[in-house]
């Protein structure tokens, strides 16, 4: 796992509610966040995020789909989720905003 990876799980699980679910079965990287038991995101690989943001917080924040996504590259514009991706820690500054925002803390 990216030090990136680790310091943007543990800064999530500071958040009320929000916890971090390896699957160690699993060697392709995937892990789970969760909030209060639900899964609200997972990791794709070591370096991306797919949050269930919502339609709505998506758009007010500008974001949009990568074009060249691997794992969801005919993703409906109609989403729920967002892929994030983080590579450095600026990135990882936004990540928690945007997870504060969708929690209501921000």
């Amino acid at each position: 796992m990216t030090k990136l990876k680790l310091e943007l799980i543990s800064r999530l699980e500071q958040i009320d509610g929000v916890s971090h679910q390896a699957w160690p079965d699993r060697d392709d990287s995937f892990s789970s966040i969760n909030f209060e038991g639900k899964e609200i995101a997972h990791f794709h690989n070591f370096n991306e995020i797919d949050l269930r943001l919502g339609k709505a917080l998506i758009a007010s924040e500008g974001l949009s789909h990568y074009p060249d996504s691997i794992k969801h590259p005919k993703r409906s514009a109609n989403s729920q989720f967002i892929e994030l991706r983080f590579r450095k820690r600026a990135d990882l500054d936004k990540i928690v905003r945007l997870f504060k925002l969708l929690l209501g803390e921000a």
